[in-house]
């Protein structure tokens, strides 16, 4: 078994779209980045890349690269679990976390919860997805900001040489 973490932070700013585990979620301010900037995908993506001993998701798809230019992170999750199973590696399970002090994000868990495990296909109830806030403090609770961390475990499967 192997065990990967993977972390993401960006800022938020007006005039983008707020996507989260793969979803737009209503809100008067998006996360800035090159793609979509999706704080729970690109931690993922990481946790997977980490576990499987791939490097980082800036090693496989870098924001100086315009092929990335505003791609729905999704699309990365996507390219990331193939490279995953390219390495003979399933998923056993992940646990994540979203920091902010604002949306709400209980009412969305289920979704992004659905769109990860859809992607990697594995059953939802081993994505489990956690939301709180840091009570004011740092960029994240002056609302400066949403971050996101992810803990993955793989296995490598046993008829895979």
């Amino acid at each position: 078994m192997y065990i990967g973490t993977g972390y993401d932070v960006h800022r938020l700013v007006t005039g983008r779209k707020l996507v989260l585990g793969g979803i737009t979620i209503p809100y008067d301010k998006g996360l800035s980045g090159h793609s979509d900037a999706d704080v729970l995908v690109h931690a993922f993506c990481d946790a997977l890349l980490g576990a499987a001993g791939l490097g980082d998701i800036g090693k496989h798809f870098p924001d100086t690269d315009p092929r990335f230019k505003d791609i729905y992170s999704i699309e990365l999750l996507e390219k990331t679990y193939a490279m995953i199973r390219n390495k003979g590696m399933s998923v056993i399970n992940a646990d994540s976390i979203i920091f902010a002090e604002a949306p709400r994000l209980s009412a969305y868990r289920d979704e992004m919860q659905k769109n990860i495990a859809d992607t990697i296909q594995s059953d939802p109830e081993r994505i489990n997805i956690k939301a709180t806030t840091t009570e004011g403090l740092g960029m994240i609770g002056k609302g400066e900001g949403i971050g996101a961390m992810c803990v993955v475990l793989l296995d490598k499967d046993r008829n895979f040489s």
